[in-house]
């Protein structure tokens, strides 16, 4: 089983990417922390997306599609894969289905004002782009990194009126990718605003009765 995990930024995608992992036993590929990977191997490819991950810029297509590539050649992914944060636009998705067959998208949902509550919270080391919260994922000593030791800031864009405009973004860049993937009858929607075992029971009903469970 194939699947797409897709939402707005703070919609909860990798709880719930990792929640499946554990009931289906079903690997994830997250974009996210394959580029922090390579970041913190040093890698030619590591120091390159750095300098877009400390800037608060997007990763180019280019790129992400490459490291994508590589992961999906791996042996554990043979039997099923749940993507989480890939693909984020319509050019992404088209390479995707050249290398897999999609069975669905679950679209996370929630609000501006969500996603504004949830993002505003939100710290990130400037050093290897790990990802954190205030409120929902607290590091194990205040303000320092877990994985590097770093000191943890805020970024920039995510500041109110900065995730506003990403959040303007997101919907040009995934609403081609939602109406798409609906043509074929592929998206399942979840209300992202209840509790995360809520959302997650959702999500494994409408498994359910796709007959995927």
């Amino acid at each position: 089983m194939n699947l797409i995990l897709i939402g707005p930024q703070g919609s909860g995608k990798g709880t719930q990417a990792e929640l499946l992992n554990e009931k289906l036993n079903i690997p994830i590929i997250s974009v996210g922390r394959l580029l922090r990977k390579q970041i913190r191997k040093k890698t030619d490819l590591g120091k390159k997306i750095e300098k877009y991950v400390t800037k608060g810029d997007l990763v180019p297509n280019k790129i992400t599609n490459q490291v994508v590539k590589h992961e999906l050649g791996k042996l554990k992914y043979k039997k099923g894969v749940i993507f989480d944060g890939y693909p984020r636009d319509l050019g992404q998705t088209k390479f995707l289905e050249k290398l897999i067959k999609i069975d669905y998208v679950i679209l996370i949902k929630i609000s501006k004002a969500e996603t504004i509550k949830r993002l505003s919270g939100r710290r990130v080391c400037p050093s290897c782009g790990e990802n954190y919260h205030i409120l929902y994922k607290k590091p194990k000593k205040s303000i320092i990194c877990d994985e590097c030791g770093k000191e943890l800031i805020r970024r920039k864009d995510d500041h109110p009126e900065a995730i506003k405009e990403r959040l303007k973004i997101y919907n040009q860049e995934t609403k081609p990718i939602i109406d798409y993937f609906a043509k074929q009858g592929k998206v399942i929607k979840i209300d992202g605003e209840q509790k995360i075992k809520q959302v997650f029971n959702s999500i494994i009903k409408e498994l359910e009765k796709k007959g995927l469970l």
